[in-house]
């Protein structure tokens, strides 16, 4: 288990003399800021994003406005978060630094440091040289597209700021031991379960072990041990290179389940005691079904690569309970949860929104094991390959993501819509049914008459799109659906390899 050390604060050098800022205008994205260190953003323009960001916090909370900031286990995050800091301190902005953190560690700290707002360190399950700011003001919210938009304008317009301390900045060392706290309270798995927990030697290594075991469960760790070279594979619950190495220590170890966490330990991944992993839409759809029977007429908030088979429970429907389809991406969806007051949201990736009076309304990995544990603990003795077995069965593509430019992604995706819009207009059948309904929430969700569907929407965070596509038929349906996708996207002639194919 890893040894949480005591950590120090920051010494400031203002009198540092950088090269020009550089700073690449395609990572501002979505929701949150990516780019490659220092190849599309250095030392100077991560000072630059700090002061836009700390202008944008200003200019909505007033001066003197506050934030927390936290970073990942890279190499590097320590050196981008001082750059951010300062830039942040330049603008007047008063930081606190919790140093090591997971993300959702961060979102708890500002809940309970009551700051304005949080910003924190991390490329989550990118390849090694990615960095990134999640950052947010409203407690348990990030920014979403006209946020990011406005500190990317503010950046443009502030080419030169003076580096200054014009802030105060204040080292917190023990945030961690009152989000633990936070994380267990009163919950005791009863149930004798073994877990093995993968980490893919990420941030959540430092966490994960000591809240599992603490609940009561055995613990076997999977590369828990932090190791900023990754040198298994990235910490993605998403990958099925993760998860098949979970499920060969899942069955080797005769493990009740196997739990895997992403790089900054907002995201969460199952796989059953027979080894087999269970995408989180359908642990969604098995802690909705579960929680209805406590809490009746709850909504519950899905994203758009989300199993149609929530729309088809019946326990749901007994418990008056309703399910909205919304944008994929954790910003969106954890503002959609707070919108309508859901009690859960579940997205494909494995983010899990928990609200009160469950949670604090925000995606975190460990919060979302426990509500898994706690679900085993009640329906003892099924085992969770058991409890799988209730819900219908439908076949699932892994989410594949094939190359395409930052600055032709949303042209792609918007040329592909069109192009199934015609083939509706034109009933031309795909994969030997007629396309029923077209979604267009978050790029293109087409619908088949017996239910099936497939989805293509530009990435949010990469330079790529993303292909989800579900049968209630059969894998070769999948394959069929799949074909139809690969030869409309081939004529637009900007689709390079794919990060994973069909592999039945």
């Amino acid at each position: 288990m890893y040894t949480f050390k005591n950590q120090s604060e920051l010494s400031f050098n203002f009198d540092e003399k950088l090269e020009e800022p550089k700073i690449s205008q395609f990572g501002f994205r979505e929701y949150d800021a990516r780019w490659l260190y220092p190849k599309e953003i250095n030392k100077k323009g991560l000072e630059l994003f700090g002061f836009g960001l700390g202008k944008f916090i200003s200019n909505k909370k007033g001066e003197n406005s506050s934030i927390v900031i936290g970073h990942d286990y890279r190499s590097y995050s320590e050196e981008v978060k001082y750059h951010v800091a300062k830039g942040l301190l330049a603008s007047g902005i008063n930081v606190t630094d919790i140093g090591l953190s997971l993300s959702p560690m961060v979102y708890f700290a500002q809940h309970y440091l009551n700051t304005d707002s949080i910003a924190m360190i991390t490329a989550s399950h990118n390849e090694n040289g990615w960095t990134g700011i999640k950052c947010g003001i409203e407690k348990s919210l990030t920014f979403g597209p006209t946020d990011i938009k406005s500190i990317k304008n503010i950046i443009n317009e502030n080419q030169s700021p003076e580096i200054k301390m014009n802030g105060q900045y204040n080292f917190k060392n023990n945030v961690r031991d009152d989000y633990l706290d936070y994380l267990l309270g009163s919950t005791k798995i009863d149930r004798k379960l073994k877990v093995v927990l993968a980490c893919g030697n990420g941030t959540a290594g430092a966490f994960a072990p000591e809240v599992i075991s603490r609940l009561g469960c055995e613990v076997i760790d999977l590369h828990c041990d932090l190791d900023f070279s990754f040198p298994n594979y990235n910490p993605n619950p998403e990958d099925m290179t993760m998860l098949q190495d979970l499920s060969n220590s899942v069955k080797k170890n005769n493990a009740d389940l196997g739990l895997a966490f992403d790089g900054d330990g907002d995201r969460l991944g199952v796989v059953d005691n027979k080894g087999e992993e269970i995408f989180s839409d359908k642990i969604g759809l098995l802690l909705a079904e579960d929680l209805s029977k406590t809490y009746s007429e709850s909504k519950f908030v899905i994203d758009v690569k989300s199993t149609g088979l929530y729309f088809k429970s019946k326990i749901l429907e007994k418990n008056k309970c309703s399910v909205d389809m919304w944008k994929t991406g954790h910003s969106h969806m954890k503002r959609r949860v707070k919108e309508i007051n859901a009690l859960c949201g579940f997205e494909k990736s494995g983010h899990f929104f928990i609200n009160e009076p469950l949670g604090l309304g925000f995606d975190d990995g460990l919060k979302s094991a426990i509500l898994v544990l706690e679900y085993l603990n009640r329906s003892y003795p099924k085992k969770l390959s058991e409890l799988k077995n209730d819900i219908p069965q439908t076949f699932q593509s892994p989410t594949m993501a094939p190359f395409c430019k930052d600055d032709e992604k949303y042209e792609v995706v918007e040329w592909v819509t069109n192009k199934i819009k015609e083939l509706k207009n034109n009933k031309n059948m795909i994969a030997n049914q007629n396309i029923e309904s077209i979604s267009t929430i978050n790029g293109v969700r087409f619908q088949l008459n017996n239910g099936s569907w497939g989805l293509i929407r530009a990435s949010s965070n990469k330079p790529s799109l993303v292909i989800v596509i579900e049968s209630f038929d059969s894998n070769e349906e999948i394959k069929l659906i799949f074909k139809e996708i690969n030869d409309i996207l081939n004529k637009t002639g900007k689709i390079g390899d794919y990060d994973q194919k069909l592999t039945y």
